[in-house]
């Protein structure tokens, strides 16, 4: 009796998954797109995905010394929440896009079908945070090899040449791509591992820190203290600089549009994820970064560390070589998911952008192999990251330029959809079930706002005064890729490139 009965709520939950994957696959064929992925993606392996695109404790970590230096603690503390409320606000306005068209050209496919006399526009978003992608996956491999050096460093006194990171980076890179071929269960697992890993590592990291700490600092350093390493004058100007950390940190959650073509009720699950992605950040950064304030043991010797990445040293004072190494493992390993992820969304946008002949070699892109993955795409992006990686060993600041373009890059690809959702407020006719209503243009232009004014603040001059060595060469990286990519569309874009390309049509 109990295995009939059984039996009879596995085939109704069978019947139910289809029913469910049909509807989705449906809603693909109205947005002209043929079901090419098999639909594997539950919720809480949609929401993993954004969750570890955005990487909370990699993105605090790496850049926590930004904020530490412009601002302190006070910066830091004030900054991480007016960032992340502004950040979810940008949230909530993609997340209503992508329940409308969840395909996974995201950004750029939403942008094309909002605007579809303006095919151009769709042509620099795909292309724009395509690359965008790719550099931050990039950068997150790199950053891997940094805090390898570091361990190396504190473990056995051991200094990394340049050469030698960029060799460990190379191999980073070459990982991602191997486990990205493996294709969609294994990146929906190891997201699915992602969000336990940053939850108890977020746990680890907080008790090991206050406890093993010697000194721990009173509320009034962590909520008050100003702290300026900058050489600008102005403190408003200084905090507003320490921003920049809390930005960079929640890049990511649209990540989640990549694989909607990949998950059971795509409407419903991708703009959950969208937005619950930078709502649990919020909260799990806050909890983590407060812990690295109590615990900081001096700022200044974080200021003149030797190690590669400056967080170790916050560390090593804190907790002491042993348990520093450890907790360096915990953020890498987080990194190292981070940075596949993002490799995942570059193919992912490759593939989509082939799809609608705004990308060369269509029918190679296109290809699934055995495991569903698009190999030419992610090849590409590992193609793409061993030969920018190199540029580490001739000049770092170089290296460091066309990194953070990607932060920038991001931040100017969300602007395209949500000005058009601002300055063009008809241009959906139908939402999907992810509707914010009365709510929908307040909570667009309060993000079109928020995204000019990032893009403008990553450009400035982050110390005073500038040389060649600390000048920020964030806008010339920008520049030179909006003008390949201008070439791009004047040689080759504009006479493909139409607009998206209908895969399915109804008889």
């Amino acid at each position: 009796m109990v295995k009939s009965e059984r039996r009879d709520s596995s085939v109704g939950e069978d019947k139910e998954e289809a029913r469910d994957i049909a509807v989705s696959d449906q809603r693909l064929q109205d947005l002209g797109y043929k079901s090419e992925f098999r639909r594997e993606m539950s919720l809480f392996k949609v929401l993993g995905i954004s969750f570890c695109a955005i990487g909370i404790l990699t993105g605090m970590s790496s850049a926590f010394q930004t904020g530490l230096f412009s601002g302190g603690p006070v910066g830091l503390f004030w900054g991480w929440n007016i960032c992340s409320f502004f950040m979810f606000l940008i949230a909530l306005s993609l997340a209503e896009i992508c329940s409308t068209y969840p395909t996974m050209g995201g950004l750029y496919f939403w942008v094309c079908k909002m605007k579809p006399d303006i095919p151009v526009l769709g042509f620099f978003t795909g292309w724009l945070y395509s690359m965008a992608m790719v550099f931050t996956g990039i950068a997150g491999n790199l950053t891997v090899a940094l805090y390898l050096a570091s361990m190396a460093e504190i473990g056995q006194g051991r200094t990394l040449t340049r050469v030698e990171i960029t060799a460990i980076a190379w191999a980073m890179n070459i990982f991602s791509g191997i486990i990205n071929t493996i294709g969609t269960k294994a990146i929906g697992h190891m997201s699915m591992f992602n969000v336990w890993w940053t939850l108890g590592g977020m746990f680890v990291l907080t008790i090991t820190l206050l406890v093993k700490s010697p000194v721990k600092n009173p509320p009034d350093f962590v909520f008050t203290n100003f702290q300026n390493f900058t050489g600008w004058e102005s403190r408003g100007f200084v905090v507003l600089l320490g921003f920049l950390q809390a930005v960079y940190t929640l890049e990511g959650c649209e990540t989640a549009a990549q694989v909607a073509e990949e998950a059971v009720r795509a409407e419903i699950l991708a703009p959950l994820a969208v937005a619950g992605s930078i709502a649990g950040s919020w909260l799990v950064g806050l909890a983590y970064m407060l812990s690295l304030l109590f615990a900081v043991q001096s700022i200044a010797s974080v200021q003149a560390t030797t190690f590669a990445i400056p967080i170790s040293q916050l560390f090593y004072d804190a907790v002491g070589p042993r348990l520093a190494q450890l907790c360096l493992v915990v953020v890498m390993l987080s990194q190292v998911m981070a940075a596949i992820t993002n490799f995942t969304a570059s193919s992912r946008l490759f593939y989509a952008l082939a799809r609608d002949n705004a990308f060369p070699l269509k029918k190679q892109f296109m290809t699934l192999n055995r495991f569903q993955a698009p190999y030419w795409g992610v090849w590409t992006s590992v193609l793409i990251g061993c030969i920018i990686s190199c540029a580490y060993i001739g000049s770092a600041v170089a290296f460091d330029a066309m990194l953070s373009s990607a932060a920038i890059s991001v931040m100017l690809s969300y602007l395209q959809p949500i000005i058009i959702r601002v300055f063009w407020p008809d241009s959906i006719e139908e939402f999907g079930p992810f509707c914010l209503g009365k709510w929908s243009w307040p909570v667009n232009f309060a993000s079109f706002l928020f995204c000019v004014f990032v893009c403008i603040l990553f450009v400035l001059p982050t110390t005073y005064p500038a040389n060649v060595l600390n000048m920020n060469y964030a806008i010339v990286a920008v520049g030179g890729l909006l003008v390949i990519i201008t070439i791009n569309w004047f040689w080759w874009g504009k006479h493909s490139f139409k607009g998206p390309v209908k895969t399915f049509t109804f008889k």
